[in-house]
């Protein structure tokens, strides 16, 4: 048997088996398998979510013209049948409450409360209700020139599509803002999967 030479030295297996670096590899070698296919689940979730995102938007916009037909015949409906009506307290009290803070009056213009039942039982002598002045006080209604009352074109249909316009633009900002971070997560996810595919440990 020929003889090592001096400076020649054999490392045991086990020796080597023991080094953390080696253990590290070989573990992250047997893992890598699970760990690409957690990202690959993160990403097809990441897309889910961001798919979802986009139908709803879609179908918020269908329903959102759909919405606004039926309010406008729904407010109109409201105002010149059951306001100052007995039973609909509530109801007196929004509409008021509408006029007031959003500086309108009537459902498309202050002319449809000369349909309403409420000025056609007398209501005292107003052509509209109080609540269409620009500085309410009792029977302030009696006189519906532009100078006394709100004259807004469009009525307080207007002024809440309005209202939502601008709070569905700030909705919409969020999202945007949160799909950009999503899709930055979705292309960050795939080239971390393919650098795992990439390199064998």
């Amino acid at each position: 048997m020929a003889a090592l030479s001096p400076g020649f030295t054999v490392q045991p297996t086990c020796v080597r088996e023991a080094d953390p670096r080696f253990r590290s590899a070989f573990s992250l070698s047997r893992d890598q398998p699970i760990i690409s296919e957690m990202w690959s689940h993160y990403f097809v979730l990441l897309l889910c979510i961001f798919l979802l995102e986009i139908l709803a938007g879609v179908l918020a916009y269908i329903y959102y013209q759909q919405l606004n037909q039926e309010l406008k015949q729904s407010l109109k409906e409201t105002m010149t049948t059951k306001y100052a009506q007995n039973g609909h307290d509530q109801v007196t009290k929004a509409v008021d409450k509408l006029q007031q803070e959003f500086k309108c009056c009537g459902s498309n213009g202050s002319s449809d409360w000369a349909e309403s039942i409420f000025i056609r039982s007398g209501a005292n002598g107003r052509l509209v209700p109080d609540s269409c002045c620009k500085t309410s006080t009792e029977l302030c209604g009696l006189r519906d020139h532009p100078s006394n009352i709100y004259k807004v074109e469009g009525g307080c249909i207007s002024k809440l599509e309005e209202f939502i316009l601008d709070h569905l633009k700030i909705i919409g900002a969020v999202g945007v803002g949160i799909a950009c971070v999503q899709i930055i997560g979705m292309v960050f996810t795939c080239c971390l999967y393919r650098n795992l595919k990439a390199e064998p440990y």
